[in-house]
């Protein structure tokens, strides 16, 4: 069985996930504490940012998919509301995978303690606006 999924909402969840993050990783919010701790040069030019910016298109497209789906299970599983099974799915999918290999990466590449909580909860707020987003446009039952 292939979960219902509204592909709209799949859509504005992926575009969120580009505000929230053109947002958290400015300058003047979190930007240039984000470049000090990763050694990252943010004075490059917009061609070197154009596969990232692709990349982050689709990795972004397919979380909200993924996210979307899984929602949907869970929704199915537990009954009840479908906002609520949205959040709950966003915040234990962050919890039990994003925020526990970015930990487990992070403490074996060395990485600044201050960079692993910057990043994680920039992924928390990515996928919680997703959620609301997907939570508050179900999927049409056919």
């Amino acid at each position: 069985m292939i979960p219902e999924i509204n592909y709209w909402a799949v859509l504005l969840a992926m575009l969120s996930s580009m505000i929230v993050g053109s947002i958290w990783y400015t300058p003047k919010v979190f930007g240039t504490r984000w470049a000090r701790l990763a050694n990252v040069d943010i004075e490059g030019s917009a061609k070197s940012a154009l596969w990232p910016i692709i990349t982050t298109v689709l990795v972004s497209f397919m979380t909200a998919g993924v996210l979307a789906g899984a929602s949907a299970i869970a929704w199915h599983f537990y009954e009840g509301s479908f906002f609520s099974a949205a959040v709950v799915t966003a915040i234990l999918l962050w919890a039990g995978f994003t925020a526990a290999r970015f930990i487990t990466h992070d403490a074996f590449e060395g990485r600044p303690t201050q960079l692993t909580t910057l990043n994680i909860a920039h992924e928390l707020v990515t996928v919680v606006i997703m959620a609301v987003i997907i939570g508050v446009w179900p999927p049409v039952l056919g």
